[in-house]
């Protein structure tokens, strides 16, 4: 561990149903994240775009599951879905990230969601 943002993941595992992905890190943190939140959080461009003004807002991922789950080197996981979205790479720091906000992040998305007009 380098500092308290930068954490190494120990154990990454997937539940039964699919849906949630724990994730225990070295510095003692451990986080259980919704496959429904990392999706349309995901780091990819088709998701967050090329500058800010381009992040795309993702509906209809209440039931999404997590399909697979593909090592990148020593720095990430590639998520697999079953809506086939396979693009974003989730580092360490973006999980642990997710993990410290995950309440806070999903309260945003779910209110962007009405604004929008959108569904879960």
């Amino acid at each position: 561990m380098v500092d308290g943002n930068t954490a190494w993941p120990e154990e990454l595992r997937l539940s039964s149903d699919k849906k949630t992905l724990h994730v225990a890190f070295d510095n003692g943190e451990s986080y259980d994240l919704g496959a429904e939140l990392l999706r349309v959080r995901s780091p990819s461009a088709e998701v967050q775009g090329h500058a800010p003004d381009q992040r795309q807002t993702v509906p209809r991922k209440k039931d999404v599951r997590i399909v697979n789950l593909e090592p990148v080197g020593t720095y990430a996981v590639r998520i697999v879905f079953d809506d086939t979205h396979q693009t974003g790479l989730y580092t360490w720091a973006f999980l642990l990230d997710a993990g410290r906000n995950q309440a806070r992040y999903f309260d945003d998305y779910v209110a962007e969601l009405k604004a929008k007009g959108l569904s879960r």
